[in-house]
């Protein structure tokens, strides 16, 4: 018996014409891609199917529409989908949510178009921006971010000497050239129009909290690893806490597929748009 886990991406994993095979090729599939058009009030699936790369990369777009993809493609395995454990990264946290019975499609894609707008919302109250820093340890990441005036943190744990800095863009800046200086074979600011997962986003916590508080969370089927801890829940209520401190918070990718393998986890499925967390998981644990 082998123990599988299922893990579902997040934003950047996006692609013009995403979706559309699986709307082509399933009624129950176009069903509920129909319904998503409805919840949010806008063809959706045309952006997704025909818009540009730059339609896509709208966050109130790249959201919604990676966190369909995903979820439909799991529903699409039918019988197939049999998780010991799930995770996801950031956004696609919620995608893992309702896979493993946490959320209903419907619940979870209005708390996904609402967390999309409080984030861009949060983003046009101060300016922030994020950076890819590689293959420099962890603890000096931390603690170069720690040094700067200003607001900068570690963001995304994404796979060990791939780290994410998050926050204030003058403070990211200097942090890049520390970071450098100090033996980074890159620290490059990404093309993001926030800084995520860092203190920054504090006013998107507190809308998204109470729209999280409104919703019914059910017991997952499987543990749930989540981003904050990096550890596996099965408390609704917990998992409601984190899901809502997510969005100041790190995501803790290397420690949550570290602890999916401690915990037996022999075979990684990624579902929904792309391969990056493929990669991520290859270099997290080598010929898995």
């Amino acid at each position: 018996m082998t123990n599988h886990a299922y893990v579902f991406p997040g934003q950047g994993s996006q692609f013009v014409g995403m979706g559309k095979d699986l709307y082509e090729e399933s009624n129950s599939a176009k069903e509920l891609f129909e319904k998503a058009n409805e919840i949010l009030g806008f063809r959706i699936t045309d952006l997704m199917f025909e818009g540009t790369a730059d339609d896509l990369k709208r966050t109130d777009v790249t959201q919604p529409a990676i966190f369909i993809h995903s979820v439909i493609a799991a529903m699409e395995m039918g019988s197939e989908f049999q998780p010991d454990m799930v995770a996801g990264h950031s956004l696609g946290e919620f995608s893992a949510l309702v896979a493993a019975g946490v959320l209903s499609f419907e619940d979870g894609l209005k708390l996904v178009h609402q967390r999309a707008l409080a984030m861009q919302e949060a983003c046009e109250i101060e300016a922030g921006t994020m950076a890819a820093v590689l293959a420099l340890a962890d603890e000096t990441v931390e603690q170069i971010c720690e040094d700067i005036d200003g607001v900068v943190v570690a963001a995304n744990y994404n796979c060990p000497g791939q780290l994410v800095i998050s926050g204030a863009v003058s403070a990211v800046e200097a942090a890049c050239e520390k970071m450098k200086e100090a033996g980074a074979k890159r620290a490059l600011i990404l093309p993001v129009g926030g800084a995520f997962h860092s203190p920054l986003m504090e006013p998107a916590r507190e809308k998204l909290a109470s729209a999280i508080g409104e919703t019914n969370f059910n017991a997952p089927v499987c543990p749930v690893y989540q981003n904050v801890s990096a550890s596996p829940q099965t408390d609704p209520s917990e998992i409601k806490s984190q899901l809502i401190s997510q969005l100041t918070a790190p995501v803790r990718w290397t420690q949550s597929v570290t602890n999916m393998i401690k915990d037996g986890a022999e075979e990684f499925t990624e579902v929904g748009p792309g391969k990056v967390l493929q990669g991520l998981v290859a270099k997290i644990k080598r010929g898995l």
